[in-house]
């Protein structure tokens, strides 16, 4: 089976093009920019192995998706599936009431509907690094020093979570890549970093999605 990546536009990047040609050779995806037909078109289990979205619906062309989509997501994760969220992801379906709670650290944005404050995103250099961790996973990604890009503080922790790398910057020490124990026995992992495509191109990100990737696709009970 394939693994499902949606993604957006992301204001003009198409950062999660971007991720996908880099990865296109590794594993099997069905990709889809800026259209959630596959989510309208039945159930999610029976065709795919892995959900991976790059997207924040209600941002460019990426209007939020109806209520059969919602209705066939939720269904994918009551099944225990798993799920990648990379960068902003975590408001992939931020007008879902469902969704919110579900995704560990959560993008807040400026029109909450939960009244959460707003999280941040300052651009400058800086350095992404394995946390101190035992988690098998750690030891498989690739610490970053990275150019001038959105750094995402300030979310909201919707539950338990492992923090896999984090980031110290001037406004305090900030995860950046996490593992989430879904409801209903799922996991799902969010990588935070990458929003400017010459930061998801480099050889070292794309390593650590395709580290997480594989993860996710031959995970136990364990997270």
């Amino acid at each position: 089976m394939a693994i499902l990546f949606l993604a957006d536009e992301h204001y003009g990047t198409h950062a999660g093009r971007v991720v996908y040609e880099r990865l296109r050779t590794d594993f099997a995806f069905d990709f889809h920019e800026c259209d959630w037909t596959p989510l309208e078109n039945g159930p999610l289990d029976s065709r795919y192995e892995l959900l991976v979205l790059h997207t924040i619906a209600g941002t460019g062309r990426a209007a939020p998706p109806g209520a059969r989509a919602s209705a066939n997501l939720k269904a994918w994760f009551e099944a225990g599936r798993n799920a990648l969220l990379l960068h902003g992801s975590s408001a992939a379906f931020w007008h879902w009431d469902w969704w919110r709670p579900i995704v560990g650290w959560r993008w807040v944005r400026a029109d909450d509907p939960d009244g959460a404050a707003p999280s941040r995103h300052p651009t400058k250099p800086y350095a992404v690094k394995v946390a101190k961790c035992r988690h098998p996973l750690a030891a498989r990604l690739r610490d970053m020093d990275l150019p001038a890009d959105e750094i995402y503080i300030g979310l909201e922790q919707t539950g338990p979570t492992v923090t896999l790398m984090e980031t110290t910057i001037e406004e305090g020490t900030f995860p950046q890549c996490y593992l989430r124990g879904t409801p209903w026995g799922g996991t799902i992992a969010g990588f935070l970093p990458g929003h400017d495509p010459a930061v998801v191109a480099r050889p070292e990100l794309a390593a650590n999605v395709r580290a997480l990737i594989d993860h996710l696709l031959n995970l136990g009970p364990e997270l």
